[in-house]
């Protein structure tokens, strides 16, 4: 996120209630592997990073996540947090669920996870998942 948006600071964590993390669009955006997105998953719950993204921002992050393309459609969502309910900004694949990451790619989301602090067993349960790949 640094390198993408360095005038937004990452501000928080809390959990995407009622989403589940999952892959989708293998083979289909000319990236190796598939990609990350959430889906609506009653019981379910994601560990996300929050970030007060400056407006200087937020036109390259659209970008680079593929909205201007129509890869990745943003749709605003009710994140829960120690300090009550906020509400943010997520990207969601435009498009079928399924495929697998790369070793690297979820390797990388693992990574991400565990520094922003998520407990150690969502951390073990991504690490644990099925790749396409086995270089890491």
């Amino acid at each position: 996120m640094r390198a993408y948006c360095p005038h937004s600071p990452m501000v928080g964590v809390g959990w995407l209630e009622g989403w589940r993390l999952t892959f989708a669009g293998e083979g289909v955006i000319g990236w190796e592997g598939a990609v990350s997105t959430v889906v609506e998953s009653p019981g379910d719950r994601v560990f996300v990073a929050l970030y007060d993204i400056h407006p200087y921002d937020a036109a390259q992050l659209d970008e680079i996540e593929g909205v201007t393309s129509g890869t990745y459609r943003k749709l605003h969502v009710r994140v829960s947090t120690l300090d009550g309910d906020v509400t943010a900004w997520v990207y969601v694949f435009d498009g079928y669920e399924g495929g697998l990451p790369t070793a690297w790619y979820l390797s990388e989301i693992a990574n991400a996870a565990e520094k922003a602090g998520a407990p150690d067993d969502y951390v073990s349960e991504l690490r644990s998942r099925p790749t396409g790949t086995a270089s890491a």
